[in-house]
């Protein structure tokens, strides 16, 4: 078959909800490998022949820099945008970087003494979200920013929530944490669905229901409208790019942890070549007008699901839309990952755009708890930077 043929087909499969088949068919198309023609064309559906549902998004990838071995096997064991892909029977399991998770987080391990962790939800014409809100302890009524953070595939609120350990700094800066929660309605794998146009525009589809979970919080309690922040995990950090270039009268600042550049996906063939070698030169830029919102990024350069090259793009994509001045940083973190921070410094002297690329890390939270899922402990602590960047902005003062 084609490839040309082979694309058609998947999209025949994706619009008859055939998503594992399709999934299937593409990943055969990038090893090389020939289609089927005779399993597809008669039945309609492919042999899958044992292997799990895939999503489009994965788990993370542990990486080992003293065991080569150990990596060439995982390099070549699948497409490297697919290692590891989690489905619902593994989310059961609670299979994540750290091995087995055989308990659900605790409370200790989500929320501190003294604050609040409550649900809540939100409708609008795009449908219905609940999501989960972090209130101080020292929460009087008095305005505190607010940070929106999203989950990555097959998360849950809580489980990001234990795995960034954000309620806890969020707890000693006295700021507002609100967690929306994708359904498995919208995507069975509980991404949220970065690679659909529908879903990268302003005032509709999860956007929407995104930017209404954050007006929402804001009209219930005290945030201070010019210090409000997203930031997500892979699917959640592509969501929070979309997030910025769509709202950035909203966000004063996006923080992207192994994630996409928007506009990097229109559909899932766009979606897969991204996530294995980033979205290319011809990727979309999707934007209101105006400034750049400020970017922190994070990614590993072992990454295997979500290509490294995506966190360079993130970056340039922000970077050509104004000029700035660089620093770069080398650190190591004692008994974990040594990383390259690369700063960018707008007129002002203040760092707008940094990019932490983590030295033998793969798809994982950097510095995150065991608690949750998708984390790497060794660090950096993505949590108390992204948290001491977002802090650092505040949107322009508006004109009475």
């Amino acid at each position: 078959m084609l490839k040309q043929d082979i694309v058609r087909e998947a999209t025949r499969l994706t619009c008859a909800g055939q998503l594992v088949e399709a999934t299937a068919l593409l990943q055969r198309m990038l090893r090389g490998d020939s289609a089927p023609d005779a399993t597809w064309r008669t039945t309609g559906r492919l042999a899958l022949t044992g292997r799990e549902a895939p999503i489009i998004d994965a788990k993370a990838n542990t990486v080992e820099e003293t065991d080569g071995a150990q990596l060439a096997r995982a390099a070549t064991a699948q497409p490297r945008m697919l290692r590891g892909l989690l489905d619902r029977k593994k989310q059961r399991s609670g299979l994540g970087l750290r091995g087995l998770i055989k308990r659900a987080p605790s409370t200790a391990d989500i929320v501190p003494e003294g604050a609040r962790f409550i649900e809540g939800t939100y409708s609008n014409p795009a449908g219905s979200r609940t999501y989960r809100l972090f209130i101080p302890s020292r929460y009087q009524g008095q305005p505190l920013p607010l940070a929106v953070m999203l989950h990555g595939c097959t998360q849950s609120p809580d489980d990001f929530a234990a795995g960034t350990r954000m309620n806890f700094i969020a707890e000693e800066q006295t700021c507002f944490v609100v967690y929306p929660a994708q359904r498995s309605e919208a995507n069975q794998s509980k991404c949220w669905n970065w690679f659909r146009t529908a879903d990268q525009q302003r005032g509709g589809g999860e956007p929407s229901l995104i930017a209404g979970i954050t007006h929402q919080v804001m009209r219930d309690y005290s945030v201070d409208p010019k210090r409000v922040y997203v930031g997500g995990l892979s699917a959640g950090a592509a969501a929070a790019a979309i997030m910025g270039a769509t709202y950035n009268d909203l966000y004063a600042a996006v923080g992207i942890h192994s994630g996409l550049a928007c506009g990097a996906a229109t559909d899932m063939p766009s979606a897969f070549a991204a996530m294995r070698q980033g979205g290319g030169p011809g990727r979309r830029v999707i934007s209101d007008g105006g400034p750049p919102v400020p970017t922190i990024v994070f990614h590993g350069d072992r990454d295997m699901t979500v290509h490294p090259n995506n966190g360079d793009q993130i970056l340039e994509q922000s970077v050509r839309m104004t000029s700035t001045q660089k620093q770069v940083h080398r650190g190591q973190i004692a008994g974990g990952h040594a990383y390259t921070r690369t700063i960018h410094t707008g007129a002002s002297g203040r760092g707008i755009f940094e990019h932490w690329n983590i030295h033998g890390a793969g798809h994982a939270w950097s510095g995150g708890s065991p608690a949750g899922s998708y984390t790497d402990p060794r660090g950096p602590d993505a949590t108390r930077e992204m948290l001491r960047f977002f802090l650092e902005h505040s949107l322009p003062q508006q004109p009475a």
